[in-house]
């Protein structure tokens, strides 16, 4: 899979930086900020895999979420397809929403219990293909089930019917539903078992074959991110520190934190 032609830079970050305010302080002036994401810049090109690896706490999370607008930015630019989106206000923004999605890490909380999987994977196209009629998204939504590995006959089901495992491939068919080109995928192996993950994943290379889609792909793991990405960025205290061809970091790290993560992998 790491053979496909990349050329076009899809996303591009640049001195990214997500503040948020501590308590304490009246006055603007003396307010004191805690900065999840410090000055962070990369890029990704059409079909990439770029891994974003980190501890707990490292800003990984927070950069992908400031990438779709759901956490705010307070300094940096974020260039999709050469247009800068950050500033954009949510009307013009919201093309965008189809062409970025966000696979979430847990798939017991980021699926609605009381919504039927129909409904899960059809709200997405409530919203942007509002002219659908009911049968439309009945059969998108049986595709999408086919194109995850589930049964499109189970639709009808609610989330506490599925294994945690299925309920990711939920989460994936539902950023899937609007036919997105990039996607950010935070964690979304790690609340799942070993033999799991490794499913996911496999489904994850698959879809970017298939549909030539980009991933930007967030986890503490640096061997899964080793496995997928064609490059890695490693986090930590909201700063990049390292970034590269996967194989070459992970071989060869140069900073101290990097060989940590690298270390921490257990051995078998």
């Amino acid at each position: 899979m790491k053979n496909l032609e990349k050329s076009e830079e899809l996303l591009s970050v640049k001195d990214l930086r997500v503040s948020y305010p501590l308590s304490g302080g009246l006055f603007a002036s003396k307010r004191k900020f805690f900065n999840a994401v410090d000055g962070v810049s990369f890029s990704v090109k059409r079909g990439e895999i770029v891994g974003l690896v980190g501890e707990s706490g490292s800003g990984k999370t927070t950069t992908g979420r400031a990438i779709i607008k759901l956490a705010p930015v307070s300094g940096g630019s974020i260039f999709y397809e050469g247009r800068e989106i950050s500033s954009m206000p949510e009307g013009d923004f919201m093309p965008y929403r189809k062409k970025i999605q966000m696979i979430f890490q847990d798939p017991y909380n980021s699926l609605n219990p009381r919504m039927s999987i129909l409904q899960i994977i059809s709200e997405p196209l409530d919203i942007h293909f509002p002219k659908m009629t009911r049968m439309q998204k009945r059969d998108r939504t049986a595709e999408l089930l086919e194109t995850v590995g589930l049964e499109p006959k189970h639709m009808l089901r609610y989330p506490h019917e599925f294994s945690g495992g299925q309920r990711q491939r939920i989460g994936i068919a539902r950023a899937l539903a609007v036919d997105p080109e990039f996607i950010i995928c935070d964690e979304p192996v790690s609340a799942l078992d070993v033999s799991v993950q490794a499913q996911i994943i496999n489904l994850l290379e698959d879809l970017r074959i298939k549909l030539g889609l980009t991933f930007l792909f967030i986890a503490h793991d640096i061997a899964v991110v080793e496995y997928l990405s064609d490059r890695i960025l490693v986090m930590t205290k909201g700063k990049i520190v390292e970034q590269g061809d996967a194989a070459q970091v992970c071989s060869n790290p140069r900073d101290a934190y990097t060989k940590k993560l690298i270390a921490a992998v257990p051995k078998f």
